[in-house]
């Protein structure tokens, strides 16, 4: 019970606290909304169709060829593709390398040629496609009148009016979500403030001694451990709800995503606070003063450089020293967790990383155990 008072008057203490309050809550908002806003092409990997234009010189009078095509052209402009025929005078090949049309396609009695476009590669990729299909089935056509010509119509039977589809499957792929510069910057975001737990931690003590109640604390019927849990407990509590804020404020004010395992998101952050808690007073007894205070802030901004905060990391970013720099960074642990997470639903990705947060918490705290009982004071 005792513990729960130090707890609740920690809590009360830091929520009086209104400029680090403040700090931890509006600085990565704006950082979020900043970066989010700015580097927003960065994480766009759509491509955009645009006008569709040809050239069609047309040879064929008479004939199946010729009937057949005609009815392939019909369709295509149906679908919004602009067909324009060839006229004397006219270069079809120098007026797609001038980026006026995307193909220049040219059908006579041997058979069709197509001049794609360098520029607009995409619609050229269309046009391609389409007329790949159109002479597929015409070879069949072909094939089928040598054998039974009665049979021809039933090949170009679904060519009619309304099956312009039957020239080019179109087959939607429903690709898994990828994050957008606000929906990685919410995420990045909210994984350094959880890491900045360990500055918070880092000061309990040291603010006891700064007031001059630390000896008043020991001198009291209550033991170490009770003070350091009490401590530790209150300060996760406000940390937690700092990081849950956070989380939903980027949900409702910018749309951020978090996918369907929210709790497995939370279970994964909350790890992240224990761990940099117990980093924070573990530096702060191995290290006396203002050092201990140096070497946290120093920890948690290389952790969020190297771990993605501010910038994307990809797979193989690093080598050799660098590379395994990368790979000690907590925040990058659990950004890779929680990415596969959101974007992927893989749940057991994040199953290791809580275990290997947890381990390196009890190591850590071990440590400031050992060092808590060797010294008189706190």
């Amino acid at each position: 019970m005792t513990t729960l008072w130090i707890a609740l008057k920690e809590f009360k203490q830091d929520f009086r606290d209104r400029r680090t309050l403040l700090f931890m809550l509006l600085f990565p908002v704006v950082l979020m909304l900043i970066l989010g806003t700015a580097l927003s092409n960065a994480f766009n990997s759509q491509s955009s169709l645009g006008e569709i234009k040809i050239l069609v010189k047309n040879e064929t009078a008479k004939g199946p060829l010729a009937d057949a095509f005609g009815s392939f052209t019909k369709q295509i402009m149906e679908m919004g593709i602009e067909v324009d025929s060839w006229k004397e005078g006219i270069d079809g090949k120098e007026e797609v390398e001038n980026n006026r049309y995307a193909d220049y396609v040219e059908v006579n009695t041997s058979g069709i040629s197509l001049h794609g476009s360098s520029r607009s590669t995409l619609e050229s990729s269309v046009v391609q496609g389409m007329l790949t299909a159109f002479t597929d089935k015409y070879k069949a056509a072909a094939a089928v009148a040598a054998v039974d010509p009665s049979q021809v119509e039933a090949v170009f039977a679904s060519a009619g009016a309304g099956h312009a589809k039957d020239y080019i499957e179109e087959t939607s792929l429903t690709a898994d979500r990828k994050p957008g510069s606000l929906d990685y910057y919410a995420l990045a975001m909210s994984i350094m403030v959880a890491m900045w737990a360990a500055i918070s931690a880092g000061g309990l003590i040291r603010s006891e001694m700064v007031r001059g109640t630390a000896p008043r604390l020991v001198a009291a019927p209550v033991s170490k451990g009770q003070i350091i849990g009490g401590k530790l407990l209150g300060s996760l509590v406000v940390n937690v709800l700092c990081v849950s804020v956070l989380v939903f404020f980027s949900m409702l004010a910018f749309g951020a995503y978090w996918g369907d395992h929210l709790g497995i998101v939370f279970l994964v952050l909350v790890s992240l606070v224990i761990l940099a808690m117990s980093l924070g007073l573990s530096l702060s007894y191995m290290l006396k003063g203002s050092a201990s205070r140096g070497v946290i802030n120093m920890f948690v901004q290389l952790a969020a450089f190297f771990g993605g905060a501010y910038f994307p990391l990809g797979e193989d970013d690093g080598t050799g020293v660098m590379s395994f720099i990368v790979k000690l960074s907590p925040i990058r642990w659990a950004n890779r967790a929680l990415t596969e997470v959101i974007y992927g639903g893989t749940v057991s990705a994040a199953w290791p990383v809580i275990g290997l947060n947890l381990a390196v918490t009890a190591a850590l705290l071990i440590v400031s155990v050992f060092i808590m009982r060797r010294k008189e004071g706190l």
